[in-house]
């Protein structure tokens, strides 16, 4: 599938991982709706024909539906939709997590994917198109002291799934994205200002831990979208792990289970009492 001359909707996409994608994809001759929460952080030149920045709440239907409609309006179709808006929160354990923090997560990470996705169908439908979810490797890795997030990102890869079926006697595709670790904002806030967090990723095997760039995010999201691949894991050596999960995560399981560099990490996350907060 060529991008040159497409229609992609990319939510948050004024920075990180999305500023990086919509660039890529301007790049490469097509045109991008970017939706974001917070208009003002959008870091294309309002004045380029191939961009059009809307704010709008991915967990608001009616404002998507909105949104979708300008983007009609302005190009005129859309041809892949890219749900890339989502948050982390700061580690905690389930009995130390924030009820409103984590419902909030879930709205986003979740709600927020699933209502993109359907506000942009219809016109993905008619033009054959392809959707893209971005997923986690903790979609498939044992998310202990970030559970809110990890199970998110398991609705999503289910949901991409899901889609994927769905769509194939209407010929559209469906990438799911699997990152690691991608040097954004996000990550720094989240886990870089946290030492327990960057101790509980330290247990990790070395190899594991490597960062990409967003711009090594935006390669991969784009050639999932040219190639219209089901799957895409950066750094690659994640794809081994998900198609081994059933006895990896079994092994990795029982491993974290008894080490006790994992359970003193866990303990600290405990006495945090409902501190987390979002970070995006």
């Amino acid at each position: 599938m060529s991008v040159g001359g497409k229609v992609a909707v990319i939510t948050g996409g004024a920075r990180g991982v999305g500023a990086a994608t919509a660039q890529l994809l301007v790049d490469k001759g097509a045109r991008v709706a970017i939706i974001d929460l917070e208009e003002s952080q959008v870091v294309f030149d309002r004045g380029s024909a191939s961009v059009l920045s809307l704010k709008g709440d991915v967990t608001d239907a009616n404002d998507m539906a909105v949104a979708v409609e300008k983007v009609l309006d302005h190009f005129g179709r859309i041809d892949i939709v890219i749900a890339n808006a989502g948050v982390a929160a700061r580690g905690s354990t389930v009995r130390a997590s924030s009820t409103q923090v984590n419902d909030r997560l879930w709205d986003i990470n979740v709600g927020g994917v699933f209502t993109t996705v359907r506000a942009c169908l219809p016109s993905v439908i008619a033009n054959r198109g392809h959707v893209v979810l971005l997923s986690s490797v903790f979609a498939f890795l044992n998310g202990a002291g970030t559970l809110p997030y990890a199970m998110s990102k398991a609705a999503v890869e289910q949901l991409g799934r899901g889609l994927r079926v769905e769509l194939a006697s209407h010929g559209v595709t469906v990438t799911t994205v699997y990152f690691s670790l991608v040097d954004t904002e996000m990550i720094r806030r989240s886990v870089d200002s946290d030492p327990t967090a960057q101790k509980l990723l330290g247990t990790l095997p070395r190899p594991f831990r490597k960062r990409i760039t967003p711009a090594e995010a935006a390669s991969a999201i784009v050639g999932g979208v040219e190639r219209r691949k089901a799957r895409v894991f950066r750094p690659r050596r994640w794809a081994g792990v998900s198609a081994l999960r059933g006895v990896v995560g079994m092994v990795l399981d029982a491993l974290q289970a008894s080490d006790a560099t994992t359970q003193a990490m866990l303990r600290e996350l405990d006495r945090r009492d409902g501190e987390g907060r979002l970070t995006s």
